[in-house]
């Protein structure tokens, strides 16, 4: 049995947060109050689709090609959410204030998670623990975003506002594992005068895509956000002999293999290197010029990238460390050291 579903369209969350001050005068006087002026905060959407393949050995080999949804979107970026996990974030991971020139993004300045947080108490029914934990802590990045919405928002109720896609190995050698995790609001009007919403994030919903059921296929799988994307999956694709995968077949004896296995739900037993080389060859025809990264998980060696993100890598200056970064902050910039045993 598995351990132990939405994204939407192209939008922008614009919202006016009325500061009120509180004016008290030490003589008994009554408080006065004052409105400044309206910040927007601005959630710039990720679009796209992640496709995972889980080869030999419980190798994983994942990619994201960039979709956008809207003027302005952002790629879908990745984060190392603990040592044996890593999230492809998709929908709203950045967040801007104009009067702050720097966005919050929620792939930056993450602590990895490394325990349960006891304040929360945990649900059988929902998630495993470990799972449970890292969906928790990024539920607290997001609250105190979401808590600045105060304007009706253009949303379905069963669709997320932000969506993860989870990749890595869950503990006790239960092996490879990709999730989906998405987040939803819940919007409450407290004044008809002034049109004023109460937002809040609700917990995280997890959909288990790989492993599958006992006996099932094996599959490359994939997520995209939004949901009503018209492009055949790669999985139809290799399974309708599309002329693109035709022509790598007949190109390479190795992508040939590769793409039998998983024609036969045999996916588990292709050749990493050649389940990425192959990703690597596909993933520029079925882009359509869009830009795209590419990367491989191993259990022992953690995450790597194949294909980096476009954006330029932030660096400390020679000889100096970047006071503002967290000591434990996880970093994708550099291949990571071998993971503890779990």
């Amino acid at each position: 049995m598995n351990r132990n579903a939405y994204r939407p369209h192209s939008f922008a969350l614009i919202v006016s947060i009325a500061v009120v001050l509180a004016l008290v005068c030490v003589y008994g006087r009554s408080a006065a109050q004052m409105q400044g002026p309206e910040d927007e905060i601005v959630a710039n959407l990720a679009g796209g689709r992640v496709i995972v393949h889980v080869a030999r050995d419980g190798n994983i080999v994942f990619a994201a090609i960039n979709q956008p949804v809207e003027a302005g979107g952002v790629p879908p970026r990745v984060l190392e959410v603990d040592s044996m996990h890593v999230a492809v974030l998709l929908g709203a991971s950045e967040w801007r204030i104009p009067a702050d020139p720097n966005p919050v993004r929620l792939d930056r300045n993450f602590e990895r998670v490394h325990g349960r947080d006891p304040k929360y108490q945990y649900n059988p029914e929902e998630a495993e623990p470990d799972l449970e934990t890292i969906g928790v802590a990024v539920l607290e990045k997001l609250r105190p975003l979401t808590s600045q919405l105060h304007h009706k928002i253009d949303l379905p109720p069963d669709e997320p506002l932000l969506e993860m896609v989870l990749i890595g190995y869950a503990p006790n050698n239960y092996g490879p594992e990709v999730w989906t995790v998405e987040y939803r609001v819940q919007q409450e009007q407290v004044s008809t005068r002034g049109e004023y919403w109460q937002t809040r994030i609700l917990r995280p919903r997890f959909t288990q895509l790989y492993p599958p059921e006992k006996h099932a296929p094996r599959m490359i799988v994939e997520a995209r956000y939004p949901a009503d994307q018209k492009a055949p999956t790669l999985m139809a694709l290799i399974q309708g002999n599309d002329p693109t995968i035709a022509q790598l077949r007949g190109s390479d004896a190795r992508f040939a293999k590769v793409i039998d296995a998983v024609d036969k739900g045999q996916a588990q037993k292709a050749v990493p290197a050649d389940a990425a080389d192959f990703l690597r060859a596909v993933l520029p025809l079925i882009a359509d010029k869009q830009t795209f990264i590419l990367a491989k998980m191993e259990e022992q060696h953690g995450f790597d990238w194949i294909v980096p993100p476009d954006e330029p890598v932030e660096r400390a200056k020679k000889g100096e460390e970047d006071k503002n970064r967290p000591p434990d902050a996880p970093s994708l910039r550099r291949k990571p050291t071998t993971p503890p045993n779990r």
